[in-house]
């Protein structure tokens, strides 16, 4: 039991005494010690005493890319709260180029022998990938929902938000705004959301002006070097495909001594936390993140309950959010 004790202390960044309190389920801990606690007794994979047992219904995998682009851990803390108030324990999966892969995390959490598994924007929006990977998983039982990024062979229900109706949006506002040079600027073409934004994007521009599509790799210097480009070609408005291309695009138009919007209108994606407070404040499309992922867990619960919902999708509605980065096209 002493060791017993100390690993759990150790795995909880807490005491000994603070441990023993919480198995004995005595007052005097706060709630997140008390959390703590109870997540490393599942983790380790010990029993939860019988007080204690009622509370926690298990684990529940969580793989998310990694955690720079700040919209992945918004949407990591709404499902982990909507997890833990229905009684799960969420166990944290995040990617990084080199580290562990999501298959090596799946093979993880199936050894802690999780109720199931969330995939945020994970090998199921690329499609290079082998999704049979999912269909092995749910022909072992295991229950599974997948956010952003849907294809035919998924097993389970998918929940994402339409980035078609996200691109139409903010090709309408520019256009709106009198710009007839507007680009396009996001991720490789392989993942099944930049094929849908690129599609409503050039179903929106049809007709109305040149398309101007550059793809490159996620992030600031993604965004930065492709917006480079669309400047060279004459764009006076820049659509991302997230918060952070928008952040890089702003960056190239200052480099080369262009204003924010008097020179270039820049649209984001995702409407992350803080980007409304950026220099100018953005604008952008919003995804319905908290939506998205109380559908997506109420579903997973549903699964685990003997109650699956169909494998499809569900889509939810972005939003435009008019901020300080886009303005009116100056005409020469």
């Amino acid at each position: 039991m002493r060791a017993r004790l100390s690993d759990i202390a150790r795995h909880a960044g807490v005491s000994e005494a603070t441990v023993s309190r919480v198995l004995n389920d005595r007052p005097g801990v706060g709630s997140a010690t008390k959390q703590a606690v109870l997540t490393a007794l599942d983790v380790l994979g010990y029993e939860r005493p019988a007080a204690l047992r009622q509370h926690s219904a298990g684990l529940i995998g969580l793989v998310v890319p990694e955690l720079e682009n700040p919209i992945f851990p918004l949407f990591a803390q709404v499902i982990s709260t909507q997890l833990a108030n229905n009684g799960y324990t969420p166990v944290l999966c995040t990617q990084s180029p080199g580290g562990v892969t999501e298959d090596e995390y799946v093979e993880m959490l199936r050894e802690r022998r999780v109720a199931g598994i969330v995939f945020v924007s994970g090998l199921h929006a690329d499609t290079t990938a082998d999704v049979g990977r999912y269909q092995k998983l749910a022909d072992g039982g295991l229950p599974l929902v997948f956010v952003n990024g849907y294809m035919d062979q998924l097993p389970s229900p998918c929940f994402s938000c339409d980035d078609g109706v996200a691109a139409k949006l903010g090709v309408e506002h520019l256009l709106s705004l009198g710009h007839r040079r507007i680009g396009l600027v996001s991720g490789p073409e392989r993942f099944i959301p930049v094929q849908r934004k690129r599609a409503g994007y050039l179903a929106a521009i049809e007709g109305r002006a040149e398309p101007l599509v550059e793809l490159t790799m996620f992030g600031v210097e993604g965004g930065a070097a492709a917006a480079a480009r669309l400047l060279d070609s004459g764009a006076t408005g820049i659509l991302c495909g997230s918060d952070l291309m928008a952040l890089g695009a702003i960056r190239e138009a200052r480099a080369r001594g262009l204003s924010v919007p008097g020179d270039v209108s820049i649209v984001g994606y995702d409407d992350s936390p803080l980007i409304a407070h950026t220099d100018p404040p953005l604008t952008t499309l919003r995804q319905p993140v908290r939506p998205m992922a109380l559908a997506a867990v109420r579903a997973l619960l549903d699964e685990i309950a003997g109650h699956a919902a169909p494998s499809t999708e569900y889509l939810f509605r972005p939003e435009l959010v008019v901020r300080a980065s886009t303005g009116t096209a100056v005409t020469t």
